[in-house]
């Protein structure tokens, strides 16, 4: 990690260089907690696309109660940082990861996530082993078509599986309307998001109207959670990637300041109009949304390779000369958080802190 930074200017690193704004990132994270405060929802953020335990806690302490993590290896992290309340919001399968997670109950109040009979019994024969209870919430797919039971009565039944486990503890449903993230805003989008979350809440009143004990009906996305906030039945919001915002979630209408930028430098100037940087798809990945330069006027056209961006100019110009900075807005902060080793808090342009990226490379 390289704390040497700390009190200069963010166009003294060295490049490529991950930075966030904390001013930006705290006002998005006021912007959430005041929706989910107003709408009397929980917030257990989704800490995939952050990775930074630091992070994690600066969001405990605005409200959340928790966090989100994708992969039993993230949880880890969270745990070892002494985050407690934690959801792993995927299936967690297989001799060698079901024990990882029985032992991190030892040290975390976990919430795995399920969705076939199977699994429950694996989980539960490995937590009466070493003699812990952990807390279970059955997934519901509610139209992304991924992973999740059907809702209503195949929801049911699995969560009376769970029930009936000698060391398990049932806690309710989640589910992700994760097909409707990336919808433009208006009336169509609200009502795709509406029936989703629907057949989650529905879900909910047959699992309490079966005698079963819901606690948490947990959805919602950063692209969903101002209309999921909203829904009736639900107990907490996921959403997590809003508290940076990127060209994903702005083209998907999400009013964030955007919060995480990558600082490369001009390595070439081969003609007037055409500027190569040094960072390329190694440094921000590309697939899901483009990444944006700040403060250069006239971008015709971007190259990616990896590693370089190359600028294609709509008219020649001097500026930016090579040595200069160049900023860009992530295309999507999910996969380019990941793809470095620290990242740099930012205030009024100068560094205030360094962070490693603790989670990352925790696919396991």
């Amino acid at each position: 990690m390289t704390t040497g930074s700390v009190g200069t200017s963010k166009y003294e690193l060295d490049t490529p260089a991950l930075m966030v704004d904390l001013d930006k990132m705290e006002s998005n994270i006021n912007r959430m907690t005041d929706t989910f405060r107003e709408a009397g929802v929980n917030w257990r953020p989704h800490i995939k696309g952050v990775k930074v335990p630091a992070i994690a806690h600066i969001e405990l302490g605005a409200g959340a109660i928790g966090v989100t993590c994708a992969k039993l290896g993230e949880a880890e992290v969270m745990a070892s940082a002494g985050i407690k309340d934690i959801l792993i919001a995927n299936q967690i399968v297989g001799s060698v990861k079901v024990k990882r997670l029985v032992n991190l109950v030892r040290h975390a109040d976990v919430i795995a996530t399920v969705d076939s009979a199977q699994n429950i019994r694996e989980l539960d024969a490995a937590a009466g082993e070493i003699g812990v209870q952990p807390r279970v919430v059955v997934e519901v797919n509610v139209g992304t078509n991924r992973c999740g039971v059907d809702p209503g009565k195949a929801a049911v039944d699995l969560s009376h599986e769970v029930d009936r486990s000698q060391n398990l503890r049932y806690v309710g449903l989640m589910g992700y309307e994760g097909h409707t993230a990336g919808m433009p805003n208006g009336s169509d989008k609200k009502k795709a998001v509406e029936e989703a979350v629907g057949l989650l809440t529905m879900s909910a009143r047959m699992c309490g109207e079966a005698g079963l004990s819901v606690e948490i009906v947990s959805c919602g996305g950063t692209g969903t959670y101002v209309i999921s906030s909203w829904i009736p039945g639900v107990t907490e919001i996921q959403a997590g990637g809003g508290i940076f915002s990127d060209m994903f979630y702005a083209n998907a209408g999400v009013k964030h300041e955007f919060a995480i930028t990558v600082l490369t430098t001009v390595v070439s100037r081969p003609t007037p109009d055409r500027i190569v940087v040094d960072g390329g798809r190694k440094t921000m990945m590309i697939e899901i949304a483009k990444p944006k330069p700040m403060d250069i006027l006239g971008v015709g056209s971007l190259g990616f390779s990896a590693e370089h961006t190359t600028i294609n100019l709509e008219d020649p110009s001097e500026s930016p000369r090579i040595g200069d900075k160049v900023e860009f807005i992530v295309g999507y902060g999910d996969t380019t958080v990941c793809l470095h080793d620290e990242m740099y808090g930012i205030r009024s342009g100068m560094v205030e802190t360094v962070w490693p990226i603790l989670g990352r490379g925790k696919l396991r």
